[in-house]
C-alpha cells in the first residue's frame, strides 16, 4: 500500500489543524498516511514512504529553524529520495506573511532530493497557505490537497 508521510510544526495549532485536513485527503483516496510533529519526526522515517508533506507555521517569510534544521539533514538520503512525490503547506500570520517563499523553502530541497514536486491549479499554487487560524474553506482546500497528492503516489506507486 502507498504510504505519505506527513510531517508538520504548529506552535499555535494553526499548522496542525491544515495537517488534520489534509490527513484525512489522504485516507479517503485509501492511501496510508503517517503524521507526525516536527519533533517526532526523523529524517530516517523518509526512504520508507512513497510521499512526503511538510507543513510548516511562517517566520521571517521562511520556514522554522526546526523545519530548515530537518531539510538539511535530509542530506543523508540524498540521491535515494529521487522519485518520491513532495509536497509542502504553511501557515502564517499576515496576507503576504511569507507563507508561499516558505512552501517554495520546502519544494526547493525536494527538488534538490530529485523529487516529484505538484503544482497546483487553485487553492494555491505551490500548496495551501492559510492566514492565521484556517477558515473552512481554507480546510477544504487542504483536504483536497492531500487527495491530489495521494491520488498521485497511489498512481506512481503502482508503477
Amino acid at each position: 500500500m502507498a504510504t505519505i508521510l506527513l510531517i508538520y510544526q504548529s506552535k499555535t495549532g494553526n499548522t496542525a489543524a491544515m495537517a488534520e485536513a489534509v490527513e484525512a485527503g489522504i485516507r479517503r483516496e485509501g492511501v496510508e498516511v503517517i503524521r507526525k510533529n516536527i519533533e517526532e519526526a526523523s529524517v530516517d522515517d523518509l526512504p520508507a514512504a512513497d510521499g512526503i508533506i511538510i507543513g510548516a507555521p511562517t517566520y521571517f517569510a521562511a520556514t522554522t529553524a526546526e523545519v530548515k534544521r530537518f531539510l538539511d539533514d535530509s542530506i543523508k538520503y540524498f540521491k535515494k529520495l529521487q522519485g518520491k512525490v513532495g509536497a509542502a503547506f504553511a501557515s502564517c500570520g499576515d496576507l503576504g506573511g511569507g507563507g508561499e517563499t516558505a512552501i517554495l523553502e520546502i519544494l526547493r530541497a525536494f527538488l534538490v532530493h530529485g523529487m516529484i514536486v505538484p503544482g497546483h491549479v487553485s487553492g494555491g499554487h505551490f500548496g495551501p497557505v492559510s492566514v492565521g487560524r484556517p477558515s473552512q474553506d481554507r480546510l477544504d482546500v487542504c483536504q483536497a490537497f492531500g487527495a491530489r497528492v495521494a491520488r498521485l503516489v497511489k498512481t506512481l506507486a503502482e508503477k
